[in-house]
């Protein structure tokens, strides 16, 4: 099977997973995205972590797991309701979780770690990068009265326009590099058609999803080509630094999970805190 056929039917399967997962019910998209946080944050690992046949480096690979995926798993259980309501459920999680971070500290203690600072920092930082972003995403899930599918595949959709759409035309125009250091491939001109091509699919989503106003989808389509876009830059400066080119190779002809949501994770806060602000 030639490489381009294998990355059509890859990109084929994902997309027909991805909808299926959002739209069939509230249990598939929280289920779905549990599964892409958990392997996001495995590939994350993967790369940051030094790699050994130590057993207790395994034991700080699947810490580093539970770390990264408990901000979803506590809001997933208050937004499917399988825990009591608890008033101000936002402090009650956020109480949970901090002491659970300091475990960290802990088992890089009783293995007497070379290298704590590092260490800690690593495991740490996937919770932030990773865990807590896909944790808002089940926020702007379920930020109106109810789960909210359209407002996700929106979303998915204006990150995957943005980012087809700077490959399209960059590479057949693009003259002026972006971000040489980083991403050399990436044009000025690449980035711009692609922006003018979200802010069309956002007016469209308000023609097909009157979930959101006309200014809401284009304030989303603005978030995406930003954030998104620098998105894509961290996650390519985050490879760079470690000579690699891809986070994984689960998804054939595409790389890994984290190769296809990094700018999905990077603008969902800046989405969150917009959303969660109309409500």
């Amino acid at each position: 099977m030639s490489g381009f056929i294998r990355r059509v039917l890859t990109a084929i399967v994902f997309v027909v997973v991805m909808v299926a997962g959002v739209y069939i019910h509230p249990y598939s998209f929280v289920v779905l995205f549990g599964l892409i946080t958990g392997l996001s944050v495995w590939e994350y690992l993967n790369l940051a972590l030094e790699e050994t046949k130590s057993r207790r480096d395994n034991y700080r690979k699947f810490l580093g797991l539970l770390l990264g995926v408990a901000p979803y798993v506590l809001v997933a259980l208050h937004q499917l309701k399988l825990i009591n309501s608890v008033e101000h459920y936002a402090w009650y999680a956020t109480f949970l979780l901090f002491p659970f971070t300091f475990v960290a500290f802990i088992y890089e203690l009783y293995t007497a770690s070379k290298k704590p600072f590092a260490n800690i920092g690593i495991l740490l930082l996937g919770m932030v990068y990773i865990g807590i972003p896909f944790a808002l995403l089940l926020l702007i899930g379920f930020f109106k009265d109810g789960f909210s599918p359209n407002i996700i595949f929106g979303l998915l959709l204006l990150t995957w326009v943005n980012d087809s759409g700077a490959y399209l035309v960059g590479s057949r125009i693009g003259k002026h590099k972006l971000f040489p250091r980083i991403s050399p491939g990436k044009t000025w001109e690449g980035s711009a058609g692609g922006a003018l091509i979200t802010f069309f699919c956002a007016y469209i989503l308000n023609l097909v999803f009157p979930d959101l106003r006309l200014s809401d989808w284009l304030f989303l389509a603005l978030i995406v080509t930003i954030f998104g876009s620098i998105g894509d830059l961290v996650e390519s400066m985050l490879k760079r630094s470690l000579n690699i080119k891809d986070s994984g190779s689960l998804l054939p002809g595409h790389g890994g999970i984290l190769d296809r949501f990094d700018a999905f994770i990077f603008l969902l806060p800046f989405a969150a805190a917009y959303l969660l602000l109309l409500d």
